[in-house]
Parts: structure tokens; C-alpha cells; sequence
């Protein structure tokens, strides 16, 4: 099932997302990257997202049997080095828990708040799954690739449709 959060669910899907990076990126990233700092971030992070809602954000949840696994959340383009945004609407992230791949929950979470339109992300190079999933829906990568200071074994890239 596919849904609007509610603020009450900010715990759960701060699990589901540190949860996503450990099962993807644990291999990329330093030893202490899943820090108790970054688990509290997280938290305050979709406590924030929740209890204030902003018009120009899409946010959705996938669950089974009530439990939260996965989430997409959708908002405003973001242009790097001031310069505009290659698109207006920007796929912040999605991230489905690894037992769940494959079961069409991705698919509906980008369904749900992409749609067919026009849009922007931002990929990890080093994951092929995802670059795959976003490929089969459109976008392509437009030569634009940062860096993040904190993950220096990741290379995000920015795709478009």
C-alpha cells in the first residue's frame, strides 16, 4: 500500500532510511558514517519533514502489514553553483528495504510522486540497481557528478527526464 505519511511515522522512516543506506552503501562509506549523530539526524530530519509539510513536497510511504519499507519524497529542483535547475521537480529520494526489491514497490513510490513528467535526481554511480530502475522510467544522465565530502567513495550523478 501506498500512502501519505503521517508526523507519527517520522521514526519509522528514519529506520527504513539508515536502514536502506547501511543494506546499499556500507561498503562505500566509513566505518563510523552510521553514527549515533547521524541516526538522530535522520530522526529530526523526517520528524521536521512531517510535522511541517510544505506544498512544493510530495512524500510518500509503501507499507505491508502496517510496516513501513520504503518512502520516495519529491520536491523543488535545485540547481548546482547557482545555476538553474535543469528541471523543476527534484526525486530528493526513494529507497525501498533490499528484502522487499523486486516486488514493484519502487516502481510505485516513483509512480506516485514523479509520475511521467519531467524531473531531476541525483544517483550514486556505484549503484547499479538504481541507475537500471531510473534508465526503465526515462532518465538519463546529463554529464553533472559531485562528490559528498562525508562519503568520498560515492559519486552522485544527476539524471534527468
Amino acid at each position: 500500500m501506498i500512502r501519505a505519511p503521517r508526523p507519527a511515522d517520522a521514526a519509522a522512516i528514519a529506520e527504513v532510511h539508515v536502514a536502506a543506506w547501511r543494506e546499499t552503501y556500507s561498503h562505500l562509506l566509513p566505518a563510523d558514517f552510521f553514527s549515533p549523530s547521524y541516526v538522530a539526524g535522520r530522526q529530526r530530519l523526517w520528524r521536521h519533514l512531517l510535522a511541517e509539510p510544505r506544498d512544493d513536497m510530495t512524500i510518500r510511504v509503501a507499507e505491508i502489514d502496517g510496516d513501513i519499507i520504503g518512502f520516495a519524497w519529491l520536491g523543488p529542483g535545485e540547481g548546482r553553483d547557482a545555476e538553474p535547475p535543469p528541471r523543476d521537480r527534484l526525486l530528493y529520494a526513494i529507497y525501498v528495504l533490499a528484502d522487499h526489491h523486486g516486488t514493484g514497490a519502487g516502481q510505485t513510490l516513483l509512480d506516485e510522486t514523479v509520475g511521467e513528467g519531467p524531473a531531476m535526481l541525483w544517483v550514486a554511480k556505484e549503484n547499479p540497481r538504481a541507475v537500471a530502475f531510473y534508465e526503465r522510467n526515462g532518465f538519463r544522465f546529463d554529464g553533472v557528478e559531485q562528490i559528498d565530502p562525508h562519503a568520498p567513495l560515492i559519486t552522485d550523478a544527476r539524471m534527468v527526464r
